[in-house]
């Protein structure tokens, strides 16, 4: 018998329990004599908490307790340094925590009988602050005379690169490749631009919730939505004090996540009363809740300067980046890494000079977020390549397959890409499919449109996986079950499913290796009890890559033991990725990621002069992707993705003053509807494959998000000749570009 799952589109394993409603959302969980969670906020960008007056709340209608600063055993978390503390307040034995640094900080933890009882007497807790100055500016804030946010940082034990930041500097990364002198010298064109990309909010269906108890075996369990168990269960055990044995985590269905749900939320709180109260305890915020506790895409500012020969070639290139990374460091120093690998874009050049600091502000966190800095940096550089073929007089598709990354080329950090690369490929059938024509050797000519419509393009190249010398790894074990023949297989597997499909790949591939049918294997996931080992995040586009070459090597461990007449078969294995390194702090030398995904964008758009509403005719997306594991997934993550980036790059206008949150609901912030999405978009599936990759498969759900960005406002210079080098279009800004008196 033989059973091809791996390239076919089977119905994903969760569709119908979601359709139906049977699937169960954290906000959905009950529990007998569960008690109701509120949290209060602090409501103000920087201050000192004098006192927390809890007398009148304590004794109102239906309270339990309430929670504050001294009930927390170790009163700090963060995924990549601990400097945030889970309560705001006195009387903690770590410094700096009664301290403020953005609204959303969390001072007191209300649980009650009901809901209601729970906001009610959050509304009487009284604060008494002292206001401190604030910051809300990276550039202000990277003044040596300005306040200092976080004065009593510790060393991080597992990030030393943290531990010598001056001031307000959460990182500093950089690239010193060649003789910059020389490399101006030998350019005969030099373009140069300032960028600014904004915020955006994450906007998934589901707002954070959660259920904690403590089970049959005694450990405090949490049910909420997260991206990763094992990391989540190991900051709630340090801010306990616990074990990480003494900790459970579960996931249920989960309603998006995109890189907002790797950082905590209420999953700490939430453990904490129910640890204390020995009682469920449930928890669920109101989507403006969601919009000012949890973290945001970085807003960057970029100055860059390329510089070509008359020919096209690339000769050298710099870039100033500062982002602002708000109260918190989240994931900002691997963001930045990120940034500065993909700012000088897929492309070769000798000589390179990269500048990127991450900021600590009194603004809401920045964390992670689909493309992971890549989308902030790409836009700057294909700006630049897009300016620069028009200053060439050369066709943008042609400068680029001038200049692209081949396979024993040098990237900016003085090393090549890994093999099975298709940058070439993927920009020529992107082109091709929007119609440019070959012409010559390697020149490319670009379709014509009607007036009041332009084409653009853009090409990006994304890590998958984790980088900068972390030890990738993915466990997962099979059990085989029957007595003559394999009648069902058991995956177990960490991982989690955010919406994007996961679970359906992984049954696909277990069933592959294992040579059955789908529907005899079934999947136990995200789950620490039946999951140790740790399978690593959902983001980074590394899942598929990951379990799948976890599943390949328990699935050939497990046949081998049923040969051998074990029954059960049982194996399990942890799949090491190849290692990485750092970025050498001096010239950026390095080895930064064992994986890539590459993307080329062109987009058809139409500009209305009276009003600066875009209308986005046609997207085309080349996405490789190695092997599509299946077919329909992939399409489905290249549109939700070019939808995402529209939003970004067009109406989802984030506005924060002076650390206030402007747009905190969705009747402010704006997210594309229907009537927003492109008319048209194609999926032109690229399958080059990875040498690495399970199937060859490579990752791919952030890619089409990268350059969606830069291809519009190609397409939008094509149509009008003007250029726009700040987003998001809103009209006002499209229409004040434009040069519209209404808007002067």
């Amino acid at each position: 018998m033989s059973s091809k799952t791996v390239g076919e589109s089977i119905t994903r394993v969760d569709a119908r329990a979601k359709v139906t409603g049977e699937a169960k959302y954290p906000a959905d969980l009950a529990m007998p004599e569960a008690l109701h969670a509120k949290i209060l906020f602090a409501g103000r960008p920087h201050a000192r908490v004098l006192q927390i007056d809890i007398t009148k709340a304590e004794t109102a209608p239906g309270v339990v307790a309430i929670f504050t600063a001294p009930d927390v055993p170790v009163n700090e978390y963060g995924l990549q340094t601990p400097d945030q503390p889970v309560l705001c307040g006195p009387g903690s034995s770590k410094p700096g925590s009664d301290v403020v640094r953005f609204i959303g900080d969390q001072v007191a933890l209300v649980v009650a009988e009901n809901e209601r009882a729970a906001d009610q007497a959050r509304r009487l807790i009284h604060v008494e602050y002292e206001e401190l100055p604030a910051l809300f500016d990276p550039f202000e804030a990277l003044k040596p005379d300005a306040p200092q946010l976080h004065p009593h940082r510790a060393p991080s034990e597992f990030h030393p690169e943290l531990n010598d930041m001056a001031g307000n500097r959460i990182c500093h990364h950089q690239i010193r490749k060649g003789d910059m002198a020389a490399g101006w010298a030998a350019a005969d064109v030099i373009v140069e631009g300032e960028y600014h990309t904004p915020a955006q909010e994450h906007a998934y269906l589901q707002p954070e919730a959660g259920l904690a108890y403590v089970d049959e075996e005694g450990r405090v369990t949490v049910v909420t939505a997260g991206q990763w168990t094992w990391e989540d269960q190991q900051e709630i055990a340090h801010a306990l004090g616990l074990q990480p044995e003494q900790v459970r985590v579960i996931y249920p269905a989960i309603g998006g996540a995109f890189g907002g749900r790797e950082d905590m939320s209420v999953q700490i709180v939430l453990a904490l009363a129910a640890w204390k109260l020995q009682r469920p305890v449930k928890i669920a915020w109101s989507r403006q809740e969601s919009i000012l506790g949890h973290c945001k895409r970085h807003p960057m500012w970029l100055h860059c300067k390329l510089g070509a020969t008359h020919e096209g070639k690339l000769v050298a290139a710099e870039a100033r980046i500062v982002a602002d990374g708000g109260a918190y460091c989240y994931t900002t120093n691997k963001v930045l890494g990120n940034a500065t690998v993909t700012c000088t874009g897929p492309y070769e050049i000798p000589n390179v000079k990269v500048d990127a600091d991450g900021v600590y502000t009194n603004n809401p966190p920045s964390g992670a977020f689909r493309g992971f800095g890549a989308p902030q940096a790409i836009f700057a550089a294909e700006m630049q390549m897009n300016k620069l073929a028009e200053a060439l007089a050369m066709d943008p598709v042609e400068l680029r397959v001038k200049n692209l990354l081949r396979e024993t080329s040098l990237t900016a950090m003085g090393t090549p890409l890994p093999g099975g690369m298709s940058l070439v490929k993927v920009t020529e059938k992107c082109a091709r499919a929007a119609g440019w024509q070959p012409q010559g050797t390697s020149g490319f000519r670009k379709p014509e449109r009607p007036p009041g419509r332009g084409i653009g393009i853009a090409v990006a190249l994304k890590n998958i996986g984790f980088s900068f010398s972390y030890q990738e790894n993915c466990w997962a074990k099979i059990e085989l079950r029957g007595q003559t023949e394999i009648e069902r297989a058991i995956v177990y597997i960490g991982s989690a499913e955010v919406g994007q499909g996961a679970h359906t790949a992984i049954n696909q591939m277990a069933a592959q290796a294992l040579n059955l049918p789908p529907e005899r294997v079934k999947l136990v996931a995200s789950d620490t009890a039946t999951s140790p080992g740790s399978s690593g995040s959902v983001s980074a586009s590394r899942m598929t890559f990951m379990a799948g070459n976890a599943i390949e090597g328990a699935a050939a461990a497990a046949l081998e033991r049923w040969e051998n007449k074990e029954r059960p078969a049982v194996a399990e294995h942890t799949y090491l990725a190849p290692p990485t390194t750092p970025l050498d702090p001096e010239t950026g030398y390095g080895v930064p990621n064992f994986a890539y995904g590459y993307v080329a964008q062109a987009v058809e758009a139409e500009v209305d002069p009276e009003t600066g509403e875009l209308n986005i005719v046609r997207v085309v997306c080349a996405d490789d992707v190695g092997q599509a594991i299946n077919p329909q997934n992939v399409v489905g993550q290249i549109e939700g993705a070019i939808v995402q980036a529209v939003g970004w790059a067009t109406c989802e206008n984030f506005i924060v003053e002076q650390g206030r949150v402007m747009t905190p609901n969705l009747s402010t912030y704006l997210i594309p509807t229907i009537a927003d999405t492109p008319k048209q978009v194609e999926s032109v599936i690229v399958e080059q494959p990875d040498p690495r990759g399970p199937w060859g498969a490579r990752g791919m759900a952030e890619m089409p998000f990268v350059p969606l960005a830069p291809a519009l406002v190609a397409a939008i210079h094509d149509a009008t000749g003007i250029w726009f080098d700040e987003l998001p279009l809103t009209p006002e800004r499209v229409l004040k570009g434009l040069g519209n008196p209404a808007t002067r």
